[in-house]
């Protein structure tokens, strides 16, 4: 027995202990009983009369999906006085036209007005055909449906309210989707002020309030309420300054400025808000998202069942740090100010950072340590992350001479002069580079990553978010800890942020307001995602690392087996490791070809023979299944080609533009394969995993890109700055310009300000 209003009424007990809301949005997926309430807006044409059957259809389908999962799914609907004025109007229409060509022929017909149709006579007419779409819609994917009318007395009448919970338990177990609408054709109009008064009282004067009431009284998890704005913003859409609300807390109304309601139905987001705070109140939680949208109406509901950032979301556990949209714009602030900071001044940043990894030594292998035993607890990640993973002494101090590269290399980056222009007399044109604004990079299992990026951040004066893997937790709080202590003798401590709310990759990556760079350092399947997910925000990166070496004819034998061991060998987990061994056909059955496979057998690598290279083999190692696979182990595919021609088209076909190898002592045939091969990064008798910033003396490097636009390669400081232009007159307009003008151009190339090379 609950109390309701000091009346009692009988609940049925659920599968999941109802009391208290998902506290955050990855638990929605949790959700089991789930009401979905449709603004008139969301059922309706944009011309009130009629419903917008696509959308509705849409609807239903993912109603439908969930309702098939297990899910016990409700619908509170509008729509009802809608249809019902799409069909009045119609007999009404031909009621006049027909009493019209009777006694005034048909030259008057295009006079003929249309009545104010009463709304309850609307929803009289329209309530049956508006439960026979349901149905229809619903049968397809054989699932039953069925309709039931309420009205506002219905919850104030103990015997009527304990038979509509009754009826709607026995729907639900009967796996029936209950279609919920207020009666309105009888429903007297609602009283001003009259809602909303407390916990225990709630009149229903709308779907809002009828969608807020049955959750509670039902103890759903969820509802969903879709009208036709994205959400919960703090100023009415549309205006100025307008931000969309991701989480909305009780309390938090002082802070929201509501506009009108919208085009049709009774209530509008502010009603929308107060009874989404009293279901919270109640222990359902709520997601207010927008059900009109084109590009997302198909899957709205499943998205916020899925716990993916849409619409806003009500929770009454408010989070101890910023959220990532504050973190954000804090980034964008701090990078600011870091910009405007003398080089010396972001270098003495660097050199801190340098140095705390030392000296903090112990502190931060510690705290790896911990991430390590996790893991291997857990068993949740393969070798080859363990070992990006891990943190040694060496791999500290190798960061802290990189970090100090970054410094000293860093003092003339920012606001360099790269052109100057005269463009005409006391005009003058310069072209300078400048922060690209804020970067998010998103890394797995590379703690070291942390302090690398943050380096280069901070040289080239780019706010940053950081978003690390749950793996190396520990790791990156201590690591990034000690980049805002770096940070803070400048008082730029806010320049890093690190992101530890709950947010999905694919959430962040939507922030286009907030983030002007992604760079994704992980596995190729991580960097496929954010490249598939980034709306309007440019990727810069690699999704593969599927690198080759070609031994040539004229290969030194001395050189060949050392090249390739360090190639695959030393680091076979790095993205810049061999992964495909192409070897020239007259190489085969030599001694130089069983010094190779003698080499990797010692070394435990496993061979995959290439279709061409098994041909020759009367026992061949097992044929590799895809030609285009980073293996990130001690695992190689080898090939056979005729032709240096024939190893740059295999390449080209089958590799990802990342590293490239050729080994010969041929220079012609070694300038051929420079030259032709369309790669990030092309050597000769060099191992690939010279492929990297701190080898190139860049310091640091945030990642490596295969793209051709901006950055290529290793990218360092230099790929993460942009450039303004800055134009210098005295009182110069364009018409002076003109035919008959008093100016001319000049266009004159001027010298550029002597570079700092110490």
């Amino acid at each position: 027995i609950r109390c309701w209003s000091n009346i009692p009424f009988i609940t049925m007990p659920l599968s999941r202990a109802h009391g208290k809301s998902f506290a955050h949005r990855s638990e929605l997926k949790h959700a089991k009983r789930i009401v979905v309430k449709l603004g008139s807006a969301v059922v309706t044409r944009g011309d009130e009369c009629g419903l917008a059957l696509g959308r509705l259809a849409s609807i239903v389908e993912q109603v439908s999906m969930l309702q098939n999962q297990g899910r016990e799914m409700m619908i509170v609907t509008s729509g009802a006085v809608a249809f019902g004025k799409q069909r009045l109007r119609h007999e009404i229409l031909l009621s006049q036209s027909v009493r019209q060509a009777l006694h005034s022929g048909q030259s008057q017909l295009k006079d003929m007005a249309i009545p104010v149709l009463e709304a309850r006579a609307c929803a009289a007419a329209g309530q049956s055909g508006l439960m026979a779409l349901y149905e229809a819609m619903f049968t397809q994917y054989s699932i039953c449906a069925a309709q039931i009318l309420v009205t506002n007395l219905d919850f104030h009448d103990e015997q009527k309210r304990r038979n509509l919970n009754g009826t709607l338990h026995e729907l639900l177990r009967m796996n029936i989707v209950p279609i919920i609408n207020t009666n309105d054709a009888v429903v007297p109009p609602p009283e001003p002020n009259s809602d909303l008064q407390g916990v225990n009282v709630i009149s229903v004067k709308d779907n809002d309030s009828l969608a807020a009431r049955l959750a509670v009284e039902m103890k759903t998890d969820l509802l969903i309420v879709l009208s036709d704005v994205e959400g919960l913003f703090d100023s009415p859409p549309g205006s100025d300054d307008a931000k969309l609300i991701d989480i909305f807390y009780p309390g938090d109304q002082q802070s929201v400025t509501f506009g009108t309601k919208s085009r049709v139905g009774m209530g509008g987001m502010e009603a929308k808000v107060k009874a989404a705070l009293w279901a919270l109140q109640g222990g359902t939680s709520v997601v207010i998202a927008n059900g009109t949208h084109p590009k997302i109406s198909g899957h709205v509901i499943t998205d916020i069942v899925e716990g993916k950032k849409v619409g806003t979301f009500f929770s009454e556990v408010k989070p101890a740090g910023p959220t990532v949209e504050q973190q954000g714009e804090m980034a964008r602030a701090g990078g600011r100010t870091l910009a405007a900071l003398q080089p010396e001044q972001r270098a003495e940043i660097i050199y801190r950072l340098a140095d705390l990894l030392t000296d903090q030594r112990e502190e931060i292998l510690l705290a790896n340590k911990k991430d390590l035993e996790e893991a291997e607890n857990k068993g949740r990640l393969a070798l080859p992350l363990l070992k990006r993973l891990s943190l040694s002494t060496s791999k500290l101090n190798s960061l802290a001479i990189g970090l100090r590269q970054i410094a000293a290399s860093s003092q003339d980056s920012v606001g360099r002069v790269i052109r100057r222009t005269r463009i005409a007399k006391d005009l003058d044109l310069e072209q300078v580079t400048v922060p690209i604004g804020v970067l998010l990079v998103i890394f797995e299992s590379r703690p070291d990553c942390l302090p690398q990026v943050s380096a280069l951040a901070i040289a080239s004066g780019n706010g940053l978010l950081l978003k690390g893997g749950k793996e190396a937790a520990h790791s990156n709080q201590i690591l990034h800890h000690l980049t805002q202590e770096a940070l803070s003798i400048h008082g730029v401590k806010d320049a890093v942020q690190l992101v530890n709310t709950r947010e999905e990759v694919e959430d962040l990556c939507r922030l286009d307001k907030l983030i002007d760079l992604i760079i994704p350092r992980g596995s190729s399947q991580l960097v496929r995602n954010i490249q598939k997910a980034a709306k309007g925000i440019p990727v810069m990166g690699h999704s593969e690392g599927i690198c080759h070496v070609y031994v040539d004819t004229d290969a030194s034998v001395e050189k060949v087996t050392r090249i390739i061991r360090d190639s695959k060998c030393e680091y076979p987990a790095a993205c810049n490791a061999l992964e495909t061994l192409l070897i020239h056909r007259d190489l085969l059955r030599t001694p130089l070809f069983d010094q190779i496979i003698d080499m990797l057998r010692v070394e435990q690598v496993k061979i995959h023979a290439g279709p061409k290279f098994a041909s020759y083999l009367t026992f061949s190692p097992s044929e590799v299944k895809s030609l285009r696979t980073e293996y990130g182990d001690l695992e190689c595919c080898i090939e056979v080609v005729d032709t240096v021609q024939e190893a740059v088209e295999h390449i080209h076909k089958y590799g990802s533009s990342h590293t490239d190898v050729i080994i010969t002592e041929n220079e012609k045939t070694a300038e051929f394969f420079l030259q032709h091969v369309d790669s990030a990064c092309v050597f000769w008798n060099a191992s690939t995993r010279f492929s990297d910033g701190y080898r190139f003396g860049l310091g640091a490097e945030v990642g490596i890109s295969t793209s051709r636009i901006h950055a290529r390669g290793p990218v360092g400081i230099e790929g993460l700055l942009t450039t303004k232009w800055l134009l210098r007159g005295d009182n110069h307009v364009v018409s002076d310009f003109s035919e008959h003008g008093s100016m001319k151009y000049l266009h004159e190339s001027l010298p550029l300000p002597q570079r700092n090379t110490n």
